[in-house]
C-alpha cells in the first residue's frame, strides 16, 4: 500500500495535521518513534493558549498563533479536551516595565487582536486579587487561556484515527529515499512504508529527519524550560495566567492555573546541547519560586509536588519553518515549532493541509466526519447520583485507584483500551499519579490493571516504552485486593 501522506511526529503539529487530513478522502499514516503520542516536546508544554501580542504579525508564528487561538472553542466542543479561556495578565512592576507592556498592547492591536486592555494598578488587582500589591499596572488579554496538552494531543489523534488515519507508534524513521513518484520510508527495525507526500513534524529531531531525506540542512537548538507543579490546595493559584514583562529571548517565568485545577510555575529558558537533557535543579527551583512569589501572593515551596523539564526546538530565525522543501519533492517541513506552537497548532495543521494541496495533493472532502461529542465520565467530577448509576452498570467506577486525583479503575481501563499501555500513557490520559503523592500509593494497582487489560506481563511493563521497564524482579507480591 502506498499512503497518500506520511506524517513523521505525533506531537501537537503532527496530530493537528493528521486531524485536518482526516477530513479528506486520503490514506494517511501518523508515525511516532515513541511508545505513545505526545511523548516528545508536547508532553512538557506549559499548556497556554497565547493571546497574540508577544510577536509581530510579520512572523509566521504570530499569524498562526492568532488564527489557532480562535479555533479552540470549536475544537473543544468537537473533541472534548480540557480547555479554559481564563485570560492572561502581563504584570508590570515599574514605569519601564509598563512602557514595555504598552508596546505589547500596541503590537497586539496592530496584529488584530480584540479585547486587549491596558490596566492601572487598581484594575489589575480587581481582575486578579492574587497579584502582588507592588504591581504598577499591565496588560489584560481576555482571549488567553489554558489547555491540558496531552489530552489535547490524544483527542486530536483519537479523532484522526476514528476518521481513517493510521497510527504507528514505536516507529523511528531512519531513512527516506525517493522511488519514482513516492517516498520509501525505512524504520529502525527494518520495516518500510511508502507515501506520496511526507510531512516532517519531528520536533527536536526535525533537522535530523530532514537530512535523512536529503532535504534542507538546518539546526535545531534545544532550549530547556524547567517547570514546577503546585498542589491543588495551593493558596497561590490565580484565576488568570500571569506573565511578567518579557525579555528578548523569553516570555519569562509564569504562574499558570492549569486547565485541570493545579498551578504551574516556570519555565526557565536555557540553551542546552543535549536533546535528551531533562534534568531539573534546586537552583532553578529557588529562582523560579522567587520570581513567581514576586508576582503572585501565596506561592509556597511546601506546595511543590513535582518538577519536570521540556525542550523547545528553536531555529536560528526564532520563527516557525513551515514550507515545502526546496531541495526534494513532496516533502513539507514543519520545524522550529517552539512557543506559541501549541496555540498555533490547529492553524499549523490547516496550513500544512493547504501546502500539500499546493504541492499537488488532491483533496476531496468526506461526506461525513465522525465526532465523539459525548463527554467522558470522570469520577472526580460526577455527582453521587451519577456515580451510583455508573456503579450499577460497572462497579469499577467507584473503585478509586488514584486517591489524590480521584481516578477510578474504570477510567484506567478506558485508557488501556484506547491503546495507552505505558504508565506515562495512562497517567497523561487519566491524571492517575499526578497528585500530591505522585503515584506513591497507586502505581502498583495501575500496573496490575494495565497488565490485566493489555495482556502484557507485569515485568514487561514500562514507564514510557523502550528500556524504561519498571520491574527488574519481584519484591513481594504485586497482587492487590479489589483490582
Amino acid at each position: 500500500m502506498i499512503y497518500d501522506v506520511a506524517i513523521i511526529g505525533a506531537g501537537v503539529s503532527g496530530a493537528a495535521t493528521a486531524w485536518w487530513l482526516s477530513h479528506y478522502e486520503l490514506s494517511t499514516v501518523l508515525v511516532e518513534k515513541a511508545a505513545d503520542v505526545c511523548f516528545g516536546v508536547s508532553k512538557a508544554n506549559s499548556g497556554i493558549v497565547h493571546g497574540g501580542f508577544h510577536h509581530p504579525v510579520s512572523t509566521l508564528k504570530a499569524r498562526l498563533e492568532i488564527r489557532g487561538n480562535l479555533m479552540f472553542e470549536r475544537l473543544q466542543h468537537e473533541l472534548g479536551f480540557p480547555f479554559r479561556r481564563c485570560g492572561i495578565l502581563v504584570a508590570a512592576f515599574s514605569e519601564e516595565e509598563l512602557a514595555t507592556a504598552h508596546r505589547l498592547y500596541e503590537q497586539g492591536v496592530a496584529n488584530g487582536v480584540t479585547g486587549l486592555e491596558m490596566c492601572g494598578r487598581e484594575r489589575m488587582l480587581a481582575l486578579e486579587p492574587k497579584l502582588s500589591g507592588e504591581v504598577a499596572g499591565g496588560l489584560h488579554a481576555p482571549n488567553g487561556g489554558t489547555v491540558e496538552p496531552y489530552r489535547y494531543v490524544f483527542s486530536l489523534v483519537e479523532a484522526a484515527t476514528r476518521n481513517g488515519v493510521e497510527l504507528r507508534c514505536g516507529t523511528e524513521v531512519v531513512h527516506g529515499e525517493r522511488a519514482g513518484d513516492f517516498w520509501r520510508l525505512t524504520a529502525a527495525d527494518g520495516r518500510t512504508m511508502e507515501a506520496r507526500y511526507v510531512v516532517n513534524a519531528a520536533g527536536l529531531y526535525a533537522d535530523e529527519v530532514s537530512r535523512r531525506f536529503g532535504a534542507e540542512e538546518f539546526a535545531i537548538h534545544p532550549r530547556k524550560g524547567e517547570e514546577y507543579l503546585l498542589d491543588r490546595a495551593s493558596s497561590g493559584r490565580p484565576e488568570h495566567v500571569i506573565f511578567p514583562v518579557p525579555s528578548k529571548h523569553s516570555k519569562g517565568v509564569l504562574v499558570i492555573p492549569t486547565a485541570e485545577g493545579t498551578t504551574m510555575i516556570g519555565p526557565t529558558a536555557d540553551p542546552v546541547e543535549d536533546k535528551e537533557d531533562l534534568e531539573t535543579t534546586s537552583a532553578h527551583l529557588k529562582r523560579i519560586l522567587g520570581l513567581a512569589r514576586g508576582m503572585v501572593n501565596g506561592i509556597s515551596q511546601r506546595d511543590v509536588i513535582t518538577s519536570f523539564a521540556g525542550l523547545r526546538p528553536v531555529l536560528d530565525t526564532e520563527d516557525f519553518y513551515i514550507a515545502p522543501s526546496a531541495k526534494v519533492p513532496a516533502f513539507i517541513q514543519v520545524a522550529g515549532i517552539q512557543s506559541p506552537g501549541l496555540t498555533a497548532s490547529p492553524a499549523i495543521g490547516e496550513y500544512v493541509k493547504d501546502l500539500l494541496k499546493g504541492e499537488g495533493l488532491r483533496l476531496v472532502e468526506k461526506a461525513r466526519i465522525e465526532y465523539d461529542l459525548a463527554s467522558r465520565h470522570l469520577a472526580r467530577r460526577e455527582s453521587l447520583e451519577t456515580l451510583e448509576e455508573l456503579h450499577r452498570e460497572n462497579p469499577a467506577w467507584t473503585r478509586i485507584v488514584c486517591r489524590c486525583e480521584r481516578i477510578s479503575e474504570a477510567e484506567i481501563v478506558e485508557a488501556v483500551r484506547h491503546g495507552h499501555t505505558t504508565v506515562d500513557g495512562v497517567k497523561f490520559y487519566t491524571r492517575a499519579g499526578m497528585g500530591r503523592c505522585q503515584g506513591g500509593f497507586c502505581s502498583a494497582r495501575i500496573l496490575k490493571i494495565i497488565s490485566r487489560e493489555s495482556g502484557i506481563p507485569l515485568e514487561e511493563l514500562t514507564k514510557k516504552g523502550g528500556g524504561s521497564r519498571i520491574l527488574a524482579g519481584k519484591l513481594g507480591d504485586l497482587e492487590v485486593k479489589g483490582v
